[in-house]
């Protein structure tokens, strides 16, 4: 490549670099709730409804990026609170990004925090499809209180075997020449998994990642 080639190639470059496959993810924006109660700020959960996917845990709103309906995963994330919880996303003063969560499973998420102007929860009108409940917990609850910390293994499988006992072959290790040590599961890094034991349940998994980073800028306030 000649030196005038390079410097119309170098242009074509992501002005702002992202996340390689990301097409492939299931991308999605939550809302990191934050309002004044009780003389201090609080943190806004709510319990997933029992009969949808990861029914019964605690989460923050939020949903998939529609490249429909958002032109942004902001707009996702206002779309999905303003959904869920039963307030107008005028309600809801965007203050802040935190940093893109990629976890194993293939999901991205983008954190926001909200400053949600209401008074009392009474004010909001959750969607009972979606949740079963909402409640807060104080900010100085997780300043105070660091995770318990226990791992999983995560392994790449080339072979996957069914619910009727039938195997898939996913990766044909062996047909195409790779070297023996891909013919059965490799990797097996473990990786972290956070856990908060609260009053209103326990927290743990993606939401409590996304609250240990939260916890880092909480307690330089």
């Amino acid at each position: 490549m000649r030196d005038e080639e390079l410097r119309r190639f170098i242009p074509q470059l992501p002005r702002v670099p992202g996340i390689q496959g990301r097409h492939r993810y299931f991308n999605s924006a939550v809302i990191i709730p934050l309002l004044w109660q009780q003389s201090e700020y609080h943190l806004l959960f709510q319990v997933r409804a029992k009969e949808i996917r990861q029914g019964d845990e605690i989460c923050f709103p939020g949903g998939a990026f529609d490249a429909d309906l958002d032109e942004s995963f902001t707009e996702t994330a206002l779309r999905e609170t303003e959904e869920e919880l039963g307030l107008d996303r005028s309600q809801v003063e965007v203050i802040g990004r935190l940093d893109t969560l990629v976890v194993p499973m293939g999901t991205a998420i983008e954190p926001h925090l909200g400053l949600l102007n209401v008074t009392d929860l009474s004010e909001l009108r959750p969607d009972p499809r979606e949740v079963a409940r909402i409640f807060t917990l104080p900010v100085s609850y997780f300043r105070e209180h660091d995770p318990e910390v226990y791992s999983v293994r995560v392994e790449v499988h080339p072979v996957h075997v069914d619910d009727h006992g039938q195997e898939r072959v996913l990766l044909p290790a062996a047909k195409l020449g790779l070297p023996e040590r891909y013919h059965a599961p490799w990797g097996g890094k473990e990786m972290p998994i956070f856990v908060y034991q609260t009053q209103e349940g326990v927290i743990w998994g993606m939401t409590a990642e996304l609250l240990r980073d939260l916890t880092r800028y909480l307690r330089l306030f």
